[in-house]
């Protein structure tokens, strides 16, 4: 029960915080000028003021649900001593969690200032968000390592999921967009247009660092050796997680090739309906797949292979 309860507090965290980075980058990279500003073409304000706050709260329940399985306690107050004393003064986890915490308030004020200064709102929301997505590396595999391999795989770790949360983000991002309520005008379709072109440069760099990154982590956690993919509950996962990455690249690849081409072709013509009916289907199904990987990289990330392949062998 406390597994189950954990994974999902995990993969909370990893939709949440992924968001709250990759909405504020996306309207760094994709929009411009008084496009930025809370409601001209997102609702920035609200988005990233929602997902920081939540963010907090399940940051504490988080916390909470670690010091109960670490210390075996129940009551509150016996908590409070056992977050205070060890987890938080006297673990690396602890100062990330301090760390996260102080990044998301400071999410939330710059959120505030999307109306009067939204470049700026959005800087600050993005380099917040990245420092407390940043802090999820310190409960995967690589808190188990030691000296300069611990912070190389801390580095690969972080920039995957800023790779992660950035294609995340985007996807969200273009599913907001796509909403019938949106696309009223013309300058909304063109814009939704623009910003597919656009994104595609950003794309190809974030799935290119997802793949480096994946390969070297993987190498980092299993080594190189294949018969963990087949021999073991993470391998199992991990394949089913390379099969769905995989998918998502073909989705990406007929959005990039197909779809927005013709959207661009559609609005010459007037006749758009078509071409953003497909765009919304393939964004919706492209975002439910990322949303399943997340699910399975937070249960990865609490399983051991070298615990499991020990527990096969003779």
């Amino acid at each position: 029960m406390d597994d189950s309860i954990y994974i999902s507090l995990r993969f909370a965290l990893y939709i949440d915080l992924m968001l709250l980075f990759g909405l504020a980058l996306f309207g760094l990279y994709s929009l411009r000028g008084k496009e930025r500003a809370d409601g001209a073409v997102l609702n920035f304000g609200s988005l990233l003021v929602g997902t920081a706050l939540i963010g907090i709260l399940l940051s504490m329940v988080a916390m909470l649900q670690m010091a109960k399985t670490m210390s075996g306690v129940s009551s509150v107050m016996e908590l409070h001593h056992h977050i205070l004393q060890m987890m938080l003064m006297d673990t690396d986890v602890g100062l990330t969690w301090m760390v996260r915490i102080a990044s998301l308030t400071l999410a939330v004020i710059a959120a505030t200032l999307n109306r009067r200064s939204p470049a700026l709102s959005l800087w600050l929301a993005t380099l917040c968000g990245a420092i407390a997505l940043a802090t999820l590396a310190w409960t995967g595999h690589g808190a188990m390592d030691e000296g300069s391999r611990r912070y190389l795989h801390f580095t690969s770790d972080i920039v995957h999921l800023l790779g992660a949360g950035s294609w995340l983000g985007a996807l969200a991002a273009f599913a907001l967009l796509l909403r019938s309520t949106n696309l009223t005008g013309d300058l909304q379709i063109r814009l939704l247009a623009r910003t597919l072109t656009g994104f595609e440069s950003a794309g190809t760099l974030i799935v290119a660092t997802l793949a480096i990154t994946g390969i070297v982590n993987y190498l980092m956690v299993v080594g190189p050796a294949f018969e963990t993919l087949t021999s073991s509950t993470y391998g199992a996962l991990l394949s089913l997680k390379v099969f769905l990455f995989a998918g998502m690249l073909v989705f990406a690849a007929v959005n990039r090739f197909h779809l927005s081409p013709l959207l661009e072709r559609s609005i010459q013509a007037d006749t758009h309906t078509v071409a953003i009916n497909a765009l919304r289907r393939s964004m919706i199904l492209e975002f439910s797949v990322a949303v399943i990987i997340m699910g399975l990289v937070a249960w990865l990330g609490t399983l051991s292979p070298e615990m499991e392949m020990s527990a096969e062998s003779p």
